[in-house]
């Protein structure tokens, strides 16, 4: 059985972890990109369908391209951070589905509503993202996930040609002080929570 994390690790991947607005400016390697993926891509989506797409938005270019469309708060945010991760689901993953779902290859055929499609894209893409933020977390760095950004637009600068369609962003790196907000509350099990 595995065993229970300890304290420190537990603090890092959630209690102590902090949604940054500041960043340091030091860029990431791309090796550590890859080993954010490759953490991320191992947790459960329905028929290990992984709709997902990443961007990680690095250079000086593509950070003022994805700042331009984003709201006037997170684009200095955008232009700060190391790596800002665009992410996205794509519509056709159901294509990949023999590839990645040996068990059923025909399931790929069931996808004949768009509504359904895109619901599973959507909720599966969702999970993968928050994974992604536990697995930078896991490597010692600090996210700042967000909204405030005009999803049309940024599908139209970097997913031209495509069927995928922006979830949210995630900036990465270490984060400073700056901007950062006091703990916020958060509910009690005894408010959000049943056992029945």
């Amino acid at each position: 059985m595995p065993a229970r994390l300890k304290d420190p690790a537990l603090d890092q991947l959630f209690r102590g972890a902090r949604t940054r607005n500041g960043w340091r400016t030091d860029p990431l390697p791309e090796s550590l990109l890859r080993e954010i993926h490759d953490l991320a891509k191992f947790p459960p989506t329905a028929a290990n369908s992984n709709p997902a797409r990443f961007v990680f938005v690095t250079s000086a270019e593509a950070k003022d391209k994805l700042a331009s469309v984003a709201d006037r708060g997170n684009q200095a945010k955008i232009r700060q951070a190391p790596a800002t991760v665009i992410i996205g689901y794509d519509l056709d993953f159901p294509q990949t589905l023999p590839k990645l779902f040996p068990p059923a290859p025909d399931m790929k055929d069931g996808f004949t509503d768009p509504a359904v499609t895109e619901q599973v894209a959507f909720r599966n893409g969702s999970l993968q993202g928050a994974y992604l933020i536990m697995a930078a977390r896991s490597l010692g760095l600090d996210c700042g996930p967000m909204s405030g950004f005009d999803n049309a637009k940024v599908d139209a600068l970097f997913f031209a040609g495509t069927r995928i369609k922006s979830n949210f962003l995630c900036s990465l790196g270490h984060g400073t002080d700056h901007n950062l907000f006091g703990r916020l509350p958060r509910y009690a099990f005894e408010e959000v929570c049943k056992v029945v």
